[in-house]
């Protein structure tokens, strides 16, 4: 017949720097379920021959046909996107080490100080504080490739339009199970340092917002209820910090993809011993 005996091609894959698969269809326009099973069955037995580890596949929304074909074949689902799902398999024997999903959301608090030395404050339309009558330090989470400085900076605009320059970071707090009772959320609270004072609320997310004392927003009732432990060592560190009895952690070095921060009065010294080395490189 026809065909007969005709080799299978296989599909075409990268191999990563600890030795698996990388498989990338975003780029394929299509590709029938029967033609993909072949493909990845021939595509399994080379690659368990080749000694390979980790397999990735990349499907795109619109090969979401295939999906099955790969779970029944030993794949699972490791992550989606808008645009794709990322499938993957352990050829070897278990354990895998193949590195989980992210983990963590990422989420911060502004604390906006004006020259008169009050904070910015905010009461929600919706969320966990609705109808609580408590004020709140501005939050929201950071966005994808965002810097914290500055989903802190841009936090505080979208809720309040008040523009404020990143001084900061005071302390960070984890909750697990935290995200649809799953993934955990590390929540940095920021000191900004407003450079305009006149409140826009945002009527979408924002009940209200206004300028408040400090010591006003510290002794709210709400920090002082069971359970509330947590909310009150944050508020409490905002006091201290407006009293110049707390440091915390300083932007040192920011690029395109990565920030560093550490201690306020270790951040001067790092950049002295970095110049002196480079210094001492270029002699």
């Amino acid at each position: 017949m026809e065909g007969e005996g005709q080799q299978i091609s296989l599909l075409d894959g990268v191999e990563d720097r600890f030795g698996g698969i990388v498989v990338n269809l975003m780029e394929v326009e299509s590709m029938t379920v029967d033609d993909f099973d072949a493909k990845l069955d021939a595509s399994l037995k080379a690659w368990k021959d080749q000694g390979k580890k980790g397999i990735w596949i990349k499907l795109p929304r619109e090969l979401s046909s295939l999906v099955d074909t790969a779970i029944k074949k030993g794949f699972t689902y490791h992550h989606a996107e808008n645009e794709y799902v990322m499938l993957t398999s352990w050829l070897p024997q278990p354990p895998s080490t193949l590195p989980c999903n992210a983990s963590h959301r990422i989420g911060i608090g502004a604390f906006v100080l004006n020259k008169n030395g009050e904070m910015l404050v905010v009461q929600e339309n919706s969320g966990y504080f609705r109808e609580k009558n408590v004020w709140k330090v501005p939050t929201g989470t950071i966005k994808e490739g965002e810097s914290i400085w500055a989903g802190a900076v841009r936090e505080v605009k979208e809720e309040t339009d008040i523009d404020a320059e990143f001084v900061e970071v005071l302390a960070f707090m984890e909750s697990h199970q935290a995200v649809w009772q799953r993934k955990s959320d590390i929540f940095f609270v920021c000191e900004l340092e407003a450079s305009t004072f006149e409140i826009k609320k945002q009527d979408s997310e924002i009940y209200a917002a206004k300028w408040m004392l400090v010591e006003e927003y510290v002794n709210q009732p709400f920090h002082n209820k069971e359970g509330n432990e947590m909310f009150k060592l944050i508020a409490n560190i905002c006091l201290k910090k407006s009293r110049d009895k707390y440091t915390g952690f300083v932007l040192t070095k920011d690029s395109p993809k990565k920030s560093l921060y550490c201690r306020v009065d270790h951040a001067n010294l790092l950049n002295e011993t970095a110049d002196q080395a480079s210094t001492s490189l270029s002699d």
